[in-house]
């Protein structure tokens, strides 16, 4: 019984920790552009002596909203827009960058596997927290191929990459049905207040009211829908960047690169350091030099 411990302790301490997935932040450019925009709208608004009466029409906004998501129905493919509405979370939630994270365990990994061979991959690759890497992993620890590997994961990127676009499409498309469902409610209240002609100041109040679905339909376009599409689309290409360095990762180890030589093919994928680099050579240069000498860049 007393050697029972000692013996388990190790095996308990070989076994891997299971990584925690990137944290899941709001995406305070996505709130707060659109916040700015309403602010810079309704606020314009009240500078011109207006009411917030004046736009807050729930028929207007009925029509637009309810017109412009039938027309997307009628386009998109049920299973497609359900994964649209579910994915729309996507545009107002961000994780962290894991890019750095990512190069970090690939190069633990490589240093492993030149030390005890591939196969002992296996548990590191159960552990992983990213699919598409645990699957890559496997893979290469099942000894797959190098060509038929790296035809099984691109074809997965590219997958992806179809769904979002057409994702993000489904927003892009609202974006275009929604000024013109904007028009027809602004047409059917005109069609209203020609009715009571006889009337001139129910006539310009119903005007106004009617140009409110006008008023929805271009700004629910340009300031929700068309912008969603592109952050979703933005969204799809930098996870398939992501993935596209982890397939390079577990290329560089099935080939037994050196990890210092796979660090700096990797680097490139990752531009935070670039950035810094840049932004510490600008400050440099903006620097005053000592008296009596040269400024850097300056003969």
């Amino acid at each position: 019984m007393a050697d029972a411990s000692p013996k388990t302790a190790p095996m308990a301490a070989a076994a891997p920790e299971r990584r925690k997935s990137p944290a899941i932040r709001p995406d305070f450019a996505t709130i707060g552009g659109i916040a700015l925009a309403l602010a810079g709208i309704l606020g314009g608004l009240l500078l011109e002596k207006g009411s917030l009466q004046d736009v807050a029409q729930m028929t207007a906004a009925m029509i637009v909203m309810g017109g412009t998501l039938g027309a997307v129905l009628v386009t998109t493919p049920l299973p497609v827009f359900l994964r649209a509405c579910k994915g729309l979370g996507g545009a107002f939630l961000e994780t962290g960058d894991s890019t750095a994270a990512t190069i970090d365990s690939l190069i633990r990994y490589a240093s492993q596997a030149r030390k005890s061979g591939i196969v002992s991959l296996e548990m590191e690759a159960a552990a992983n927290p990213d699919p598409f890497l645990r699957k890559a992993l496997n893979l290469a620890v099942d000894g797959t191929d190098l060509q038929e590997l790296r035809k099984m994961m691109e074809l997965d990127i590219s997958l992806s990459e179809m769904t979002g676009e057409a994702e993000a499409k489904v927003w892009e498309a609202a974006g275009g049905y929604a000024p013109t469902i904007g028009i027809i409610g602004a047409v059917m209240g005109l069609i209203q207040v020609m009715k009571n002609l006889e009337d001139i100041k129910a006539v310009g109040h119903g005007i106004a009211v009617a140009f409110v679905a006008t008023v929805y339909g271009v700004a629910s376009a340009n300031i929700f829908f068309l912008p969603v599409a592109n952050k979703l689309r933005g969204r799809t290409r930098a996870a398939a960047l992501l993935k596209d360095l982890a397939l390079e990762g577990v290329m560089g180890i099935i080939e037994g690169l050196n990890p210092s030589l796979l660090r700096t093919k990797l680097n490139a994928y990752n531009q935070e350091p670039l950035r810094a680099a840049k932004s510490k050579a600008a400050k440099t240069a903006a620097k005053p030099a000592p008296s009596g000498q040269p400024a850097p860049g300056q003969t």
